[in-house]
């Protein structure tokens, strides 16, 4: 609850910039200016890193006993306040197996953030430089040891929001679910049970929560990443967008960047225009492969993007799915804190895609390796998930021959860097209402589709950064996943 509140307070004021999230009240202590955080990075590299705080700070891991105290300003910053809320329906009718089941459901949450009056602590940097410029990393520093072996980037904490008063952060769902069929879970498991079910049962779950964050508590910061040479020497990374590291031998990195995914910027490959074809941005799209979810059972895939699509409507229930995913083919993990936030939404998608009908179930687990639909399935959540809200309230309730026909115009802009052909428009797109939508969710991400009486194109401005190329992905995906259910 924290957490989903701390992210709503960063992506209302400050949405494009610097500052993170804190996920956990427990972090706060530990988030000082000055401090050491872990940047880690994602599997995919559209995905925000995350930062894990350490019991730290620069002067701990710098050699020699001369005490490092910099300047740090204090400012009041904002007042802030919020209330979010959402309503969800949704009714899935299915046979899973031999098991036939309807769930129905309803519910709605709300979640009031009272931060009150916000103040802001900045690191003087420039006293810093010059208090530390004699100084050296101590390179046999029991933390320094542990990352550079798994060649993880060291962080300065910059700056910090915190509450100036004791403050409340509340939430309110209730949920109701009718449904029939109790051997959902055995169908999902393949098993070979009959099931006939006359009644109908209902469960309505209430929660209401409140907790009250003392004065001084840490709500979100920023930092600047620290460039470590092997002899102990460091920079502090000023310019944005500067990325620090270890100093190695040889390059150490399993993460793809957006360089070897030849995602132009509006500089290279010629294109100085503010307007870019929207080919160009979608070429990183190839070299991901989304293919095995069209091998899943067709009832799986059913189940799935149904799930999925009621999940697109709850950010924190999208989010959790994909951190559950994460953990599973990454080995990264997440927080009690995120596990409360999730609706039951997130918890069944997940059931749909690990538990499906005729696997081994607990190979995802046991096993060195897991299967690629999972790592499939990973890849279109985490895509989803980079998406503006718009973009994910629009296709959360497009119908299947929809994501199909949008799917099959993003491959042609694809392929072809000239305007198609307005014949070449997919049947169902032809349609003004199914046109005017597939407008609508290609302007959320910042392109523009442009037409004539014979020619058809789109156009992205160069800010667009990676938005159409998770569209593209996350369209392909759920079209794979729609396949022959017309």
């Amino acid at each position: 609850m924290f957490s989903k509140a701390t992210s709503n307070f960063v992506r209302q004021i400050d949405p494009e910039g610097s500052l993170i999230h804190v996920s956990r009240v427990n972090d706060s202590q530990k988030l000082v200016p000055m401090a050491i955080v872990v940047k880690r990075d994602r599997i995919w590299f559209w995905q925000r890193p995350k930062y894990q705080p350490t019991d730290f700070t620069l002067a701990d891991l710098l050699s020699g006993d001369a005490v490092l105290s910099p300047g740090v300003s204090e400012k009041d910053f904002l007042t802030y306040e919020g209330m979010f809320g959402d309503k969800l329906t949704g009714k899935l009718d299915s046979e899973i197996g031999s098991v036939s089941v309807v769930v129905e459901g309803k519910g709605s949450s709300k979640l009031y953030s009272g931060f009150g009056q916000l103040k802001k602590e900045e690191l003087d940097v420039k006293k810093l430089l010059r208090d530390s410029s004699n100084r050296l990393v101590d390179m046999h520093h029991v933390l320094v040891q542990q990352l550079k072996k798994r060649a993880e980037v060291l962080a300065v904490v910059k700056e910090r929001i915190l509450t100036t008063n004791t403050c409340s952060v509340s939430q309110t769902k209730k949920e109701q679910c009718s449904f029939q069929g109790v051997l959902w879970m055995l169908g999902l498991l393949g098993g070979s049970f009959k099931v006939q079910v006359k009644d109908t049962n209902s469960i309505e779950m209430d929660s209401d929560v409140s907790l009250e964050i003392p004065p001084g508590t840490v709500v979100a910061f920023s930092v600047l990443e620290l460039e470590i040479k092997k002899n102990g020497h460091y920079a502090i990374c000023l310019q944005p967008g500067t990325v620090g590291g270890f100093e190695s031998d040889s390059p150490i990195g399993s993460f793809p960047s957006i360089d070897s995914l030849t995602v132009v910027d509006g500089t290279s490959n010629g294109h100085s225009s503010e307007k870019l074809p929207l080919n160009a941005l979608l070429n990183g799209s190839q070299e991901m492969d989304l293919s095995p979810l069209s091998e899943l059972p067709q009832s799986t895939r059913c189940v799935f993007i149904k799930h999925l699509q009621e999940t697109m409507k709850d950010r924190s229930a999208l989010t959790y799915l994909q951190d559950v995913l994460e953990e599973v083919c990454g080995g990264e993990t997440f927080t009690e804190d995120e596990k409360d936030d999730v609706s039951e939404s997130g918890r069944a998608t997940l059931s749909a895609i690990l538990d499906r009908p005729g696997s081994d179930q607990h190979s995802a687990h046991t096993q060195c390796t897991f299967p690629a639909y999972l790592s499939a399935a990973h890849l279109l959540v985490s895509a989803i998930e980079e998406l503006p809200d718009q973009t994910l309230s629009l296709l959360g309730d497009s119908r299947p021959d929809f994501l199909e026909a949008f799917d099959a115009l993003m491959c042609r802009f694809k392929e072809n860097s000239e305007p198609l052909s307005v014949q070449d428009l997919p049947g169902v797109l032809q349609d003004s209402q199914s046109f005017q939508l597939v407008e609508q969710v290609l302007y959320s991400v910042k392109v523009k589709l442009r037409r004539d009486a014979v020619c058809l194109w789109a156009e992205t401005d160069n800010n667009a950064g990676v938005l159409p190329l998770v569209l593209c992905l996350s369209v392909h995906g759920l079209a794979l996943l729609c396949h022959g259910m017309n």
